[in-house]
């Protein structure tokens, strides 16, 4: 089973998944945040999702940010009207690792000013962590 990662953003939604075996995660796409939901829903029709880590927003100093409370709300719905679990994890600085990363493999200056690889590729910065995190835990 897969394991998806969400970067929730106010208008659009970066999201990674994991193959069937939880090694390799890769982007899957990046959607309008008002088309996120049912978006997740028919993945799941298609696709067996053991689970989702949603990026937690916050700041530096580990205070919430603006995005959280929007961020919550998509989860309190999800967890109130679908089987697969949901849960939080840090996101802090993946979008500077996601730009990052974007120089690093060479991406021109017009690429790398794409919001929504941007998003796409911290999704799957926070499914990355979120696995080696995971690993470091003695899990899978």
């Amino acid at each position: 089973m897969r394991i998806l990662s969400i970067d929730y953003g106010k208008k659009r939604t970066g999201i990674a998944v994991t193959d069937p075996l939880q090694l390799i995660a890769g982007g899957l796409a990046t959607v309008s945040t008002s088309e996120l939901y049912d978006f997740l829903v028919s993945y799941i029709a298609r696709e067996e999702v053991e689970l989702i880590v949603v990026g937690e927003p916050r700041q530096p100093n580990g205070e919430p940010s603006e995005n959280l409370a929007r961020v919550q709300q998509f989860v309190n719905r999800w967890r109130n009207h679908q089987q697969v679990p949901i849960e939080f994890y840090d996101e802090r600085f993946t979008s500077v690792l996601a730009h990052r990363a974007m120089i690093d493999g060479g991406l021109r200056k017009k690429a790398r000013q794409d919001k929504a690889l941007v998003d796409e590729i911290s999704a799957t910065i926070i499914l990355q962590d979120y696995m080696e995190s995971r690993r470091m835990k003695g899990g899978r």
